[in-house]
């Protein structure tokens, strides 16, 4: 090499092979770089977001069958055909997801381990809740025992509704990952792609300052692939980082905010049963009941805070904001009426609470149209049409962002080939000379 160098055929020889391992290297490194935030941004589209919205429904749709039958618990005897047939709804949809993200998981250690604790629990606390629907028909006090036992389970630290929240953060957090990855900024194709630009006007302007020729046009060819390439690159992967930004902050962050919110008002629902079901005992569940409440809407009964207030401020359109604004008015009719409830639970008329809560006809035999039922039913309502406005916006944005890339990877490595045809056969144009 030292000694073909000492000739400008041999010079020439090993500026066109540089040029073209740089062109080339330019345009695998952008291939190999925008398949790979490529490929993270359908994980986004397909795989993380999907699984994450799943795990949130296993934990809605556990939580959800828990205060159905604590609420059906109460009505004695044979609960409505309604109560059972929502409770088992909510656990063939349970079952149903915790199978769907078994087959999906990819073979993650950590989330095989929350699926695994699911599908061995979920069994154990149907039968319990089968036999305390058993004994409850039959006027057996031991109906509540049986409920309380399910409930624990559903509850406990390493229960159902434990593991179903571990399983969302888990899926929660491989969604971010795919994220970072689909946004990752492609640094060593920018600067390859800046070194072989700078490469090729440095060889033209030689070209010229050695001939008097202003154009060489199989390097000119070749400088036009290039800036094409770079310039598609970093238009493409800005175009592509702000769409998916814009679908994690206005889609993705606010749907966990909502199920967030879900979780708090299932919880809050089922606490409000259990203190009733306890008869008299129930203190620790009515404690639970403020806490969950103030997680969802803050601690002003008249005012809006917690997930909801957070739900608020990331709607970015009235679509978004206005079933969360709903669902704070719901809220606030709710704690009205769940302290009417406890003051007469306290006052010991334990039927007319009963009926406050569920429905019914109070102590006096005067039927109670409204409850705190109503109140759960519709901020649930709410949110789900909140959750499926924000997956909308979501799922458009996320598929600008991925097909910003879609044809980014073939079409560098395609014009980084004709680039380095053009550079070799510019280089060979001024070889011929010397023949």
């Amino acid at each position: 090499m030292r000694l073909s160098a000492t000739t400008e055929p041999g010079r020439l020889r090993l500026i066109g092979a540089s040029l073209a391992v740089l062109v080339v290297a330019f345009g695998a490194v952008t291939a190999w770089q925008i398949t790979a935030r490529a490929t993270a941004a359908d994980h986004v589209v397909h795989h993380s977001a999907p699984l994450s919205a799943d795990a949130a429904e296993i934990y809605r749709s556990l939580a959800d069958a828990d205060a159905t039958v604590a609420g059906g618990f109460l009505l004695g005897g044979d609960e409505p055909q309604a109560v059972s047939d929502r409770y088992q709804r909510d656990i063939s949809t349970a079952a149903r997801l915790i199978t769907q993200a078994a087959a999906s998981s990819d073979g993650s250690g950590a989330a095989g381990a929350q699926l695994a604790s699911l599908n061995q629990q979920l069994p154990y606390y149907v039968q319990q809740v089968a036999t305390a629907q058993s004994d409850n028909r039959q006027g057996l006090p031991l109906g509540g025992a049986y409920l309380s036992y399910a409930d624990q389970r559903m509850q406990m630290k390493g229960g159902l509704l434990a593991a179903a929240d571990e399983l969302y953060r888990i899926e929660t957090d491989r969604l971010n990952r795919d994220y970072a990855d689909a946004e990752a900024l492609p640094w060593a194709a920018w600067v390859l792609g800046a070194a072989a630009l700078a490469a090729l006007v440095w060889a033209q302007r030689r070209h010229y300052r050695r001939t008097n020729r202003v154009f060489n046009h199989g390097m000119l060819a070749a400088s036009a692939a290039c800036a094409v390439v770079l310039v598609w690159l970093v238009a493409g992967h800005t175009v592509a980082r702000a769409r998916l930004s814009d679908s994690y902050a206005h889609g993705a962050e606010s749907m966990q905010v909502l199920n967030n919110a879900r979780i708090a008002m299932l919880q809050a629902r089922g606490n409000e049963n259990l203190t009733l079901v306890a008869r008299g005992s129930g203190d620790a569940y009515d404690v639970g009941f403020t806490a969950d409440m103030r997680r969802l809407a803050g601690a002003d009964p008249a005012g809006v805070g917690g997930q909801l207030a957070q739900a608020l401020a990331l709607a970015d359109d009235s679509a978004g904001r206005d079933p969360v604004n709903a669902a704070v008015k719901s809220v606030q009719i709710w704690r009205g009426r769940h302290t009417a409830a406890r003051a007469s639970d306290n006052g010991g008329d334990y039927t007319t609470a009963v009926a406050q809560v569920i429905g019914g006809k109070d102590s006096s035999g005067k039927a109670v149209t409204a409850t705190t039922g109503q109140c759960f039913d519709k901020v649930d309502a709410d949110l789900d049409r909140a959750v499926a406005q924000e997956q909308r916006e979501f799922r458009q944005a996320a598929d600008q962002g991925r097909g910003a890339l879609s044809l980014l990877p073939a079409g560098a490595a395609l014009l980084a080939v004709l680039a380095a045809a053009g550079a070799a056969l510019g280089i060979g144009r001024r070889l011929s000379e010397y023949r």
